[in-house]
Parts: structure tokens; C-alpha cells; sequence
């Protein structure tokens, strides 16, 4: 087995078809059919279904860990490139769709220049499907909400942020530009679905205000939850990152005092160490997020507003 098998086989994962993975590996489809032939014969079973097209069951599982050794090589090479030089390589980061509105196209933009070299994947997703893909190093790290109970993870928290509600102009509730949790007894809202994490916090939350959280429908997804907001469709408990301040529209964020801050952490494996461009991707984090100019309403970066101990 090598590396040039392991990244035919994902080629072809990635394509669809050997004529398709020539083209991506810029060779020609007999090297690719050779390739796979050896890798085939060597582990002693069958990975693409030559009828049927695209990979077998034992196929996905050796795809899933030849991205992993793919990624790694990755890693060390622009490790190793970095040593003497400005960090240069690649680094591949998930990031919570919330935040990844207000955060990373300022991001990106610090990142050209602290760190011109540096290439950066983003993978946008839930916090349940990022942090499985940076367990088994699909991802160099991600960008999620707490809490994360994962001990082969280092956690490094960057802001927490206020839960707010969101109403429309002419909704009953968006006269007002706070309001307690009382308030909302009973009153039809824009909620997560029974189980989202979102759900079980603002459940959790109006138990202990001894009030009964109405749902006028319910919705997988904060920011669907925040655009019906938007629209006028109703109200919506919603994190501050939902609606960034440059997003201008007929709408009221309303504040809610006795409804919890969310925190939002970078996640990365303790086992191996962090790659030159995935810690040169946390310290422009950082750096943004602490500029006055990214200020946001209801995002807290200093450390004394953050909940939770620092990285482990």
C-alpha cells in the first residue's frame, strides 16, 4: 500500500468515476485503474464496483482512512515549511453557520495578510457533524458551541455571545428592546426542534423562570430560525452572531436577561499537535475577534465573560 493508491481510491471517491480521477491526479486512466488493482489485491477485497459505479462498503471505510493519512502528510509537510519560513500549507476548519456569518469573512481577510501562504478549507456545519470529522482528522479543527465533551480535544474558548430574540416590526413583541423570560409565557415562538441543543438550553432555561415555551412551529436550524424571523414569520430565540450588526433590515433584537450566553470554542485534536497553519488560523481568530471594528452586538471576547475554564 501507498500514498499514491490511497489518493487514487480517494479521487475516485471525489469524482465519481476512474476517467473522472485521471483528470483530477493529471494522469491517465490506465495508472488509476493499476492503482487501484494493486490496493485491491494487496488488502483482499474489492473497493469500486465496477457495474454499479462508485465505491463499495469496505471502499468507504479505507476512503474514510486514507483522507485521515492524507491529511496528516498534509500536515507535516506544511509543518516542516514553516519552520524556517513564514507558515505556509493548508489547514481545513469547521465552522457553526451562526458565527461563520459575522466571523469568517473577516477572518479571511486577516488571514491574507498575517498569513499569506496559509490556505484555509472551510467545511461549514452543525456542531454534531464538525466535531466527529476533527476526531478522525477531516478537519485540522472546528469552530463550535460549547459544551463539547470530548477528551481527546483541545478546547479553546474565543467568545461567548448573548441568546436574543428577534421579531420583525410589527410582530406584538418588537415594541420593546428588552423583556423578560416571564414575558414570554405561553407566546408562540419560532423554536428548535425537541433534543437540538439550542432547544434543550432555552428548555432548561424557562423551567427554571417556571415558564411554558410555545412553539408556533419548529425549526432544525438557527439560521433558518433567525431568516423567519426576518421575514416577519415570528419570533425567535436565536444567538447574538445570528443577526451581525452590519445587517440592516425591519427587525427588533430584544434582549432577555435570565437566558444563558452561548460560548463558541475552536476545537482541535490533542493527538497530533496542531499544524503551523491551524494555529496561525487560531491567533488571526483571535486577533479579529478582538478588534474593536469586528465589535458585535452581544459577543463578549474578554476571558471574565466566558463561562467555562480555559483550554485544556
Amino acid at each position: 500500500m501507498d500514498v499514491r493508491q490511497l489518493a487514487t481510491l480517494v479521487a475516485i471517491a471525489d469524482h465519481g468515476t476512474f476517467s473522472a480521477a485521471a483528470r483530477a491526479l493529471y494522469t491517465v486512466q490506465s495508472n488509476v485503474s493499476s492503482h487501484i488493482a494493486r490496493l485491491e489485491k494487496e488488502l483482499g477485497v474489492t473497493l469500486v464496483d465496477r457495474a454499479a459505479g462508485g465505491l463499495t462498503e469496505e471502499g468507504e471505510r479505507v476512503v474514510e482512512g486514507a483522507r485521515r493519512i492524507l491529511n496528516e502528510l498534509d500536515d507535516i509537510a506544511a509543518d516542516m515549511s514553516s519552520r524556517h519560513a513564514d507558515i505556509s500549507g493548508q489547514t481545513r476548519i469547521g465552522v457553526i453557520g451562526t458565527t461563520a456569518r459575522w466571523l469568517i469573512p473577516k477572518f479571511l481577510t486577516q488571514l491574507s495578510t498575517d498569513h499569506p501562504h496559509v490556505r484555509v478549507i472551510i467545511q461549514e456545519g452543525a456542531t454534531s457533524s464538525l466535531v466527529p470529522n476533527v476526531l478522525t482528522g477531516q478537519l485540522n479543527a472546528a469552530i463550535v458551541h460549547l459544551p463539547v465533551d470530548e477528551p481527546e480535544l483541545v478546547i479553546d474558548p474565543l467568545f461567548a455571545e448573548d441568546l436574543l430574540l428577534l421579531a420583525a416590526e410589527g410582530h406584538p413583541l418588537a415594541d420593546r428592546d428588552r423583556m423578560h423570560l416571564a414575558d414570554l409565557d405561553e407566546v408562540p415562538l419560532l423554536l428548535p426542534p425537541p433534543g437540538a441543543a439550542l432547544r434543550r438550553v432555552l428548555e432548561r432555561a424557562a423551567a427554571t423562570a417556571g415558564v411554558t415555551l410555545r412553539a408556533q412551529a419548529e425549526v432544525d436550524g438557527v439560521r433558518l430560525l433567525a431568516s423567519l424571523a426576518f421575514e416577519g414569520f415570528g419570533a425567535a430565540i436565536v444567538p447574538a452572531t445570528a443577526a451581525p450588526t452590519w445587517l440592516e433590515g425591519s427587525f427588533r433584537r430584544i434582549t432577555v436577561p435570565e437566558l444563558p450566553r452561548r460560548v463558541v470554542a475552536f476545537a482541535r485534536r490533542r493527538r497530533p499537535s496542531a499544524s503551523a497553519p491551524t494555529r496561525a488560523a487560531l491567533d488571526t481568530l483571535r486577533e479579529v475577534i478582538a478588534t474593536p471594528g469586528t465589535a458585535q452586538h452581544g459577543v463578549y471576547p474578554d476571558a471574565a465573560a466566558i463561562p467555562f475554564g480555559r483550554p485544556g
